[in-house]
């Protein structure tokens, strides 16, 4: 097949952007033909709020010049413009309820807004997938062309090694942004023992409460941006791994964490509801508690067997979101639209 993977970004450090590579490598590895339009290649206004809206429009003016392709794949609502102008069978992808997304990030207004324009991006796609059941509960009742494709992780490509820098040691991987809930990490973690150290990873519009938290706080130690070969190592040397998100998808940091065996503790919300089983291979605390987020890392530091129990579950649970059985779906249904051309 002649495929066009669209994405925001392809080279960026966001769950999109990720998906967006590992798909690519998987349909190349079994030697099909892969395109690639984001905004590496493609103009933008490198501005934080003009960047995403000068790709949409830049990426679908590129493609009155670019061949016919067999299937165009978005991922994203922002690159679903493009996936319009290109001749194919067209795919969109959606990691999460985009217009909740952008209400909690830029307000109500916004939220209206996005949530006319992924009205329209689900209109011109083939078909639609939904990479968490909360994603397609929603997305489902708007076309009836929506299918579930979870998020994944290639389990076997995860960098070796283990980094633990401290007997205690819990780790946040992510966008440093409200809904992620890195204030209710900073929040938690105000109370830790001090034999208990936070390492965070991620940049994003948080970073300097993070860099100022780090200052104050001995046992709190940011990293900034790191690469995928040092923050698996860093994750499979921690004791937990804790994600407080206000909404997620399928979050590939918490799927690695699963192969990795390290215990997770996160929020009830979205797809962490359909990855954990609240202390059976997970722990789900609600959202915007870090007195809730204090007591079960206090909890799970205590509790060994515990902690075996759950991980040894979240690894067996995680083997179906590897690669090798999602991107067989994305196939099917490649395949499934091509013979209704």
């Amino acid at each position: 097949m002649n495929i066009l993977i669209v994405s925001p970004t392809i080279n960026g450090i966001g769950g999109t952007a990720q998906h967006a590579r590992d798909l690519i490598k998987f349909l190349k590895e079994r030697n099909h033909n892969v395109d690639t339009m984001s905004s590496e290649n493609t103009f933008t206004i490198p501005v934080k709020k003009l960047k995403n809206p000068s790709f949409l429009i830049s990426s679908f003016l590129k493609t009155k010049f670019m061949k016919k392709y067999d299937i165009v794949h978005a991922q994203h609502p922002i690159a679903a413009f493009a996936m319009k102008g290109v001749s194919a069978k067209k795919v969109l992808t959606i990691h999460g309820v985009y217009s909740k997304q952008v209400g909690m990030l830029h307000g109500k207004s916004s939220s209206q807004l996005s949530s006319k324009y992924e009205q329209n991006a689900i209109e011109w796609a083939d078909a639609v997938t939904a990479g968490s059941k909360e994603a397609f509960d929603y997305y489902s009742k708007m076309n009836p062309n929506v299918v579930f494709i979870p998020n994944a992780v290639d389990i076997a490509s995860l960098p070796s090694g283990t980094d633990k820098r401290y007997e205690k040691q819990l780790v946040f991987a992510g966008r440093l942004s409200r809904e992620k809930g890195i204030h209710t990490v900073l929040d938690a973690v105000k109370n830790l023992p001090k034999d208990v150290h936070l390492v965070i990873i991620g940049s994003g519009p948080e970073e300097t409460t993070v860099i100022e938290a780090a200052k104050n706080n001995k046992n709190v130690h940011f990293l900034g941006y790191q690469p995928k070969e040092k923050t698996i190592p860093l994750i499979r040397g921690s004791t937990i791994l804790i994600q407080p998100s206000l909404a997620e998808g399928i979050s590939a940091t918490l799927l690695e964490a699963m192969a990795c065996k390290i215990p997770v503790i996160t929020t009830d919300v979205g797809g962490n509801r359909q990855l954990f089983v609240h202390n059976k291979n997970g722990i789900l605390v609600p959202p915007e508690s870090p007195e809730q987020l204090l007591k079960e890392i206090t909890n799970l530091l205590d509790n060994n067997e515990q902690r075996d129990r759950i991980t040894t579950m979240a690894h067996h649970e995680v083997q179906k979101y590897d690669w090798s059985n999602v991107g067989q779906m994305y196939l099917v249904l490649y395949e499934k639209l091509l013979k209704n051309v």
